[in-house]
C-alpha cells in the first residue's frame, strides 16, 4: 500500500483555479503553494487519493535542460501508470511518499529521490534544482488529482541518461523539436 502526499484543493486555489502552466519566481511559489502544501498537507492512500479531486497531490516535476536543450522522454506501455503509456513529457517526477519527510524540504527530497530513482547520475549529487512555477490541468482525469510543482536543472556538466530504460525512452531535444510535437 503506497502513501501519497496530498492538499485539499481548497488550501491551494482559495480563489480562481489557475489552468496549464503558471510561472512564478522562487518567492512567489513559496508563498502561493509550497507553504499551503506543506503546512496544510498529509499522507493518504494513493488509490483513494487518486479518485478524490477534491486533493491535489504535489507532484515535484523537473525539466532537465542541457544548453539549448531539453530531456523529453516517452513513457512506454512497460511501465505501471497505464493512463500515461505513450505520452510524451519535458520532465521528471512522482509522488511525494512519507520517505521524502528527512532532513531538509520535503519537495526537494522528493525530487532528489525521483530524479536519483529514474536517471543514472553520480549518487553524492545533489542537483541544483531552480523552482519555475507549476503546471494545474483539471480537464483530464489524471490532471485533476495532481499539481506539478516544477524546477529546472541545468544537467550542461552532466552525463544524464536513463535508468528505467524498460519504462521510459528519452533524448535532448531543442525547443523548435519540442513545439513540432504539439
Amino acid at each position: 500500500m503506497e502513501f501519497v502526499w496530498v492538499v485539499p484543493r481548497s488550501s491551494l486555489f482559495p480563489e480562481a483555479t489557475p489552468n496549464g502552466f503558471l510561472a512564478l519566481e522562487a518567492d512567489q511559489l513559496e508563498q502561493r503553494f509550497l507553504g499551503p502544501a506543506r503546512d496544510e498537507g498529509f499522507f493518504i492512500e494513493r488509490r483513494y487519493a487518486e479518485t478524490h479531486p477534491e486533493f491535489k497531490q504535489p507532484i515535484p516535476y523537473v525539466a532537465i535542460c542541457q544548453d539549448d536543450k531539453v530531456l523529453c522522454l516517452t513513457r512506454l506501455s512497460t511501465q505501471g501508470e497505464k493512463r500515461l503509456h505513450g505520452k510524451k513529457s519535458i520532465g521528471i517526477g512522482g509522488h511525494i511518499n512519507p520517505c521524502d519527510q528527512s532532513d531538509g524540504d520535503l519537495f526537494a527530497n522528493a525530487c532528489q529521490r525521483e530524479l536519483h530513482e529514474e536517471l543514472i547520475l553520480p549518487s553524492d549529487t545533489t542537483l541544483p534544482l531552480i523552482p519555475v512555477g507549476i503546471i494545474n490541468d483539471d480537464t483530464s482525469t489524471v490532471g485533476a488529482v495532481h499539481l506539478g510543482l516544477v524546477y529546472s536543472l541545468d544537467a550542461s556538466q552532466l552525463n544524464v541518461s536513463i535508468r528505467e530504460t524498460d519504462a521510459m525512452a528519452g533524448e535532448f531535444q531543442t525547443l523548435s523539436d519540442l513545439r513540432s510535437l504539439a
